[in-house]
């Protein structure tokens, strides 16, 4: 049987037909896609808008001297005050440690770790040992070669914050450390980081081995050979999602350090002072603010450090802050310690810090 022939015009007809069924099955999948995208943008503005609610976007810092640990009579009770100061900043969410030289003599540099020395002086330990702390554990053998500051820090109570993650812990973000491995070849970027789970992450950008990186995982539960994530700043997780991503360390050469060398742009537009000379703590009000600093003294009170600082003309403590605070009139004992100090402030001042915003 002869097959039939089709003209010139039947042809035509059949083509312009499977084109316009082609481009309408084209536009349809566009339109498809187009909605798929509009809608997953405004799942992750609403998204976005919801965790900026829940989000902290003030910050609270700590300043105290580290000759607090030269008060103590061994090294393990110097690491042991050094863990109630890493403890007490850990439970009021503080995210910066200012420690300062109440002498304004010190001359080692405390970020220098190159791992075994002597012990260092106050400020020096109870730097390293704060870092130590802040540390999640999977990455301390990365970060802290062995060394006589961090003799007992093993044995101090952990912080168990929520960047301290185990395994089987699931969070959307993850402290992790750059590794040496080499990237595919099919992938023009991308570095790879160890973040304390059995897969290793591929990062978003190439950076180079052995720094420390905040993630933000694109998925954990994943068949795939590698986890995606994406560097943020280490301030995401407060500032998005509210949650308390630890503290970091500073150290200033004097008093006056504390504040001019703040790391926010424009510095602390809150300072509160505490001495058992200043106002009972109780008839405190507190405006609005968005970095604030506690600034404790040592052994001598803040008196001696402003003494020590030639950058301060003033000889009166009360006038470097906007409060200059009693944290416990009628006080039993003669002298609160520092770490106490500490506890007892932030009891009394949380509340008030939190409530203005």
């Amino acid at each position: 049987m002869r097959e039939k022939k089709f003209s010139n015009t039947e042809r035509k007809a059949v083509k312009r037909k499977w084109r316009e069924e082609k481009l309408l099955a084209q536009m349809k999948k566009d339109r498809q896609l187009r909605l798929e995208k509009e809608a997953k943008t405004k799942e992750e503005e609403e998204e976005k808008i919801k965790r900026s609610r829940c989000g902290r976007h003030y910050t609270v810092a700590i300043a105290l001297p580290g000759s607090i640990l030269d008060n103590a009579q061994s090294m393990e009770l110097r690491a042991y005050l050094a863990g109630q100061v890493a403890r007490a900043a850990a439970i009021f969410n503080v995210d910066e440690i200012v420690i300062f030289d109440e002498t304004s003599q010190a001359k080692q540099d405390p970020s220098e770790f190159s791992g075994l020395k002597k012990p260092g002086h106050g400020n020096t330990q109870l730097f390293h040992i704060l870092q130590y702390l802040e540390c999640p554990q999977y990455l301390r053998k990365m970060f802290f070669p062995y060394h006589q500051d961090l003799k007992y820090a093993g044995l101090l109570n952990p912080l168990d914050i929520p960047h301290h993650l185990r395994e089987s812990d699931f969070c959307e973000y993850r402290e992790g450390v750059t590794l040496n491995k080499p990237i595919s070849a099919k992938k023009e970027k991308g570095s790879y980081a160890n973040v304390g789970l059995k897969k290793d992450v591929i990062l978003n950008m190439n950076i180079k081995p052995g720094q420390r990186v905040t993630v933000r995982l694109k998925e954990q539960d994943t068949d795939k050979k590698n986890l995606a994530g994406v560097v943020v700043s280490p301030t995401e997780p407060r500032e998005t999602a509210g949650i308390y991503w630890g503290y970091t360390v500073r150290v200033a050469s004097c008093l006056s350090e504390v504040f001019t060398e703040s790391p926010h742009e424009g510095g602390y537009d809150l300072a509160i002072g505490t001495s058992e000379r200043g106002r009972n703590v109780e008839h405190t009000e507190i405006s609005q603010f968005q970095h604030a600093v506690v600034v404790f003294g040592g052994l001598k009170g803040l008196e001696a450090s402003l003494e020590a600082d030639s950058n301060i003309q003033s000889d009166d403590p009360s006038e470097l802050f906007q409060h200059y605070v009693n944290i416990c009139p009628g006080q039993g004992s003669r002298t609160i310690r520092t770490e106490e100090a500490i506890l007892i402030a932030m009891s009394s001042l949380a509340p008030k810090l939190k409530a203005v915003h």
